[in-house]
C-alpha cells in the first residue's frame, strides 16, 4: 500500500497541474523572478533506457525570468484543491531574463523513486540566484514513467542522463545561446549524490555492491521497492542486463562539469577509496546527522574522507533524509507523514533556504572563469 500511495504523490509532483496562491508571504533569498518550462532531450539510438517503456528523456528547467510579479506565484504541485507540495515561486514559461553575461547551469539529480520537481526547492533558488537549472526524470527510475529493477539497480546509466540533458541544454533554441558552457556544475540528492561521483570521475563496482547487498541484510532494498535485490537476481543473466552491466565500471566522467554538490548521498558501497581518490574537480557534501536512509558515517562521511578536497558539513538538530524533499502541505502530510514529517524542531524551509545557499556560494567560487595571468 505504502508503495502504491508513494508512486502516486510523487508522479503528482511531477505531471499535476500546478496551482498557484498569491497571498503566502514566505522568506526567500530571492534575487530574479524564476520562471520554468518542461523538456525533452534527444537520446542516441543505443540509449540504455533500464527496461522502461516510455523512451523519452523528461525534465524540468528553472531560470532567471523578466521581472513580471504578476506571473511568478507561489507553486504548489498535486491537485489544486488539496495540493501536496509547496515548490517555491516560479512562472511557467516566462521569458528569459535578459543579461549582459550567460547563465552558468547547474544539471539535478533526483533520489530514487523521486522525480525532476522533486528538485524545485534546489532548482528555484539557484534560478533566482541567475543560474539556469535543469533535472531530469531518470528511466526506470522515476514515478512519472514508472519503475523498473534495471532503472533502480544499474545506477551508472544515471550520469548518462544527465550528459545527456546538458548537451540537449546546449543544443535548445531558446537556452542554449544563454548558457556559458565553462561553467557548468551538478548537484544531486541521495541516488543523485551517488550519479554526482559517477559524473566526477570514480567508478562503480556492481560486484563490490552486490557483495555488501548480501551482507546487509535488506539495507540496499530501497523503501520504493523493498525486494529490489531480489528482483535483481531473478533478471541478471537476461541479455540486456549482461550487457549493461558490462558497462557498469565504465567512467562518466563528464569534463563540462567543473564541480558537484552532494545532498544526502548514498549507495557508497559501489565505489572503492581508490576510485575516489580519482576525482579531482571540487565537491561538497551536506547530509543531516538523523538521516536513517543515507547514514552519514557509511555514506557521506565515507565520500568525503576519500576524496581529495572534498567539504562536508552534517546537518544536527534532526535533520533526515526526507527534509531535501519539497516542502509538504497539510494534506501530504496526512496522507504521506513518511515523506513530510520531520523531526522536532526542524524547520525544512530553513534547511532547505540553508543548502541552496551553501549550493550557490560553492558554485559561484567552483564555476568561477579561471583568473588570466598578467
Amino acid at each position: 500500500m505504502f508503495k502504491r500511495r508513494l508512486i502516486l504523490v510523487l508522479a503528482l509532483s511531477a505531471i499535476a497541474p500546478f496551482s498557484f496562491a498569491s497571498g503566502r508571504k514566505d522568506k526567500q533569498p530571492v534575487v530574479s523572478p524564476v520562471g520554468f518550462s518542461s523538456l525533452q532531450f534527444s537520446a542516441p539510438e543505443d540509449y540504455n533506457w533500464r527496461g522502461s517503456p516510455n523512451r523519452a528523456l523528461s525534465g524540468v528547467v528553472w531560470y532567471p525570468a523578466v521581472a513580471s510579479s504578476e506571473e511568478e506565484k507561489d507553486q504548489y504541485i498535486g491537485p489544486p484543491d488539496a495540493p501536496l507540495f509547496y515548490a517555491g515561486r516560479a512562472a511557467k514559461d516566462a521569458p528569459i531574463a535578459p543579461a549582459f553575461t550567460k547563465f552558468p547551469l547547474i544539471a539535478l539529480s533526483h533520489g530514487t523513486g523521486g522525480s525532476a520537481m522533486q528538485m524545485a526547492w534546489l532548482g528555484a533558488s539557484l534560478a533566482a540566484r541567475g543560474y539556469i537549472v535543469v533535472a531530469v526524470n531518470h528511466p526506470g527510475n522515476n514515478a512519472v514513467t514508472g519503475y523498473t529493477t534495471q532503472g533502480f539497480f544499474e545506477g551508472w546509466e544515471r550520469a548518462r542522463d544527465i550528459s545527456t540533458a546538458i548537451t540537449g541544454m546546449l543544443a535548445d533554441p531558446r537556452f542554449g545561446s544563454k548558457i556559458d558552457p565553462d561553467r557548468i556544475g551538478a548537484a544531486g540528492f541521495s541516488y543523485g549524490g551517488y550519479t554526482m561521483m559517477e559524473l566526477a570521475g570514480a567508478t562503480s563496482d556492481w560486484t563490490r555492491l552486490l557483495s555488501w547487498c548480501d551482507q546487509s541484510k535488506g539495507a540496499c532494498n530501497p523503501p520504493e521497492m523493498p525486494d529490489l535485490l531480489e528482483k535483481f537476481k531473478a533478471i541478471k543473466q537476461q541479455p540486456d542486463v549482461q550487457q549493461a552491466l558490462q558497462h557498469a565500471g565504465d567512467s562518466y566522467r563528464d569534463p563540462r562539469i567543473r564541480a558537484v554538490f552532494a545532498i544526502a548521498p548514498a549507495v557508497a558501497s559501489a565505489f572503492s577509496p581508490e576510485s575516489l581518490r580519482k576525482i579531482a574537480i571540487p565537491v561538497e557534501i551536506v547530509a543531516g546527522e538523523a538521516d536513517h536512509i543515507a547514514p552519514p558515517p557509511e555514506n557521506a562521511r565515507f565520500f568525503a574522507s576519500n576524496i581529495k578536497g572534498a567539504k562536508l558539513a552534517i546537518l544536527p538538530g534532526g535533520v533526515g533524509h526526507y527534509t531535501f524533499l519539497d516542502v509538504g502541505t497539510e494534506a501530504g502530510k496526512k496522507q504521506l507523514p513518511q515523506l513530510f514529517v520531520d523531526n522536532p524542531g526542524v524547520d525544512r524551509r530553513a534547511v532547505h533556504d540553508q543548502v541552496a545557499q551553501m549550493a550557490a556560494e560553492f558554485f559561484e567560487k567552483g564555476l568561477a572563469p579561471p583568473k588570466k595571468e598578467r
